[in-house]
């Protein structure tokens, strides 16, 4: 049984379109493919596609999060003292 539509699922772009490394838009996180077939999706498909970039965002912080802890570790475990002293400008 299909679930009545209401309301159209509005588009994730932010006006960012730029791909990254792996082939995904900047700005919202979808495929070549999901972008370029927006308007043919049906409600259900694009409810998909979101569902899917907010998983992609997800997986991003988390690799941000990860990369900024290592920076700060390995930061940590240097002994060498910087030139410049601790001074943050």
């Amino acid at each position: 049984m299909e679930q009545l539509d209401f309301f159209t699922v509005p588009s994730p772009c932010i006006g960012v379109c730029q791909a990254n490394n792996k082939g995904y838009c900047k700005g919202c996180l979808r495929s070549r493919e999901e972008r370029f077939h927006w308007n043919d999706f049906t409600s259900e498909q694009r409810r998909n596609v979101v569902r899917l970039c907010k998983q992609r965002y997800q997986r991003v912080m988390r690799a941000k999060l990860a990369q900024e802890a290592a920076q700060n570790s390995a930061e940590e475990a240097n002994p060498q003292q910087s030139l410049f002293g601790d001074e943050e400008s």
